[in-house]
């Protein structure tokens, strides 16, 4: 079985369809559909059962699935290897952070980097989704949790501080009855986070009025005077017409994560990037301003 028919086969058993694996891979729906037909032909054996959920594996299906992720790991761990014994300056370098990370800390890290190696291309993966390194969806991940992935480096680059905000009109609306404003909150996957529990607990009769995964989206919510936000300081500090409110005690602020598949601690643009971001980011004394 060649690597080619391998990365098909996972696409399919990923995907649960032909159609799905074919955007993944970027090939055509009958091309799909060929590589599985010879496959199966190959293995003598019907390797999916096509069901209204989509194909399921069959027992051989599932026999086969354990040696294509064997063997996909070995060509993952290849391909790493190769990238990260690159020694000149140029290419992609993929980074993963949420999308306010990347347009208000980042943004001045890239900009060095692409000013100091102009043939290095920075390509942002801006979401709130952890990414697989060991799979180089990314190359680089920036995140507020540690990672729990085996052969992953990481370290924290920086502490980064959190503010409460809120529109003019808000603030007013506040100061004269806090129970009437409204609350702009993570959604149901993060409500655990620590800011939330701070703002529920300070603003226990406000209002739930808006939640979204997206701190950019809670910040252009926030200045449509809809409620109250704890943002992180650099995004908040940086939208006109967001008053940052002072509070007896502030907001928990959160570590600042960034990780890389050990594979790649050889990669000349990674390593150049990070000192970038160690030199700009790390000692930056934002929780003092």
């Amino acid at each position: 079985m060649e690597w080619s028919d391998v990365r098909i086969f996972l696409a399919v058993t990923r995907g649960g369809s032909l159609g799905e694996a074919a955007r993944r891979l970027g090939v055509s729906h009958p091309t799909i559909g060929r590589r599985v037909k010879a496959l199966e032909d190959e293995a003598g054996q019907p390797l999916f059962r096509r069901t209204r959920d989509g194909l399921l594996l069959t027992d051989a299906g599932d026999a086969v699935m354990a040696l294509a992720e064997s063997m996909e790991n070995a060509a993952l761990s290849m391909e790493r290897r190769l990238a990260g014994n690159q020694e000149r300056l140029e290419g992609i370098l993929r980074i993963s952070s949420a999308e306010w990370f990347a347009g208000y800390v980042l943004a001045p890290v890239l900009s060095e980097m692409s000013r100091l190696h102009p043939a290095v291309v920075p390509e942002v993966i801006a979401s709130y989704r952890l990414l697989d390194l060991s799979r180089r969806d990314a190359d680089v991940a920036f995140r507020i949790v540690p990672f729990s992935e085996p052969d992953i480096v990481q370290r924290r680059l920086m502490t980064m501080p959190y503010g409460l905000y809120g529109s003019a009109e808000t603030v007013r609306a506040m100061h004269d009855d806090p129970a009437s404003v409204g609350l702009i909150l993570m959604n149901t996957a993060q409500a655990h986070f620590p800011d939330v529990a701070w703002l529920l607990d300070r603003f226990p009769r406000a209002r739930r009025a808006f939640t979204s995964t997206s701190r950019s989206v809670q910040s252009r919510m926030c200045l449509r005077g809809m409620g109250l936000a704890v943002l992180p300081r650099p995004l908040g500090d940086a939208v006109t017409g967001l008053q940052r409110i002072d509070t007896d005690t502030p907001p928990p602020s959160r570590d600042i994560w960034v990780g890389y598949h050990q594979d790649l601690r050889h990669m000349d643009r990674l390593r150049a990037m990070l000192d970038l971001a160690d030199r700009m980011l790390a000692d930056e004394p934002l929780a003092e301003r």
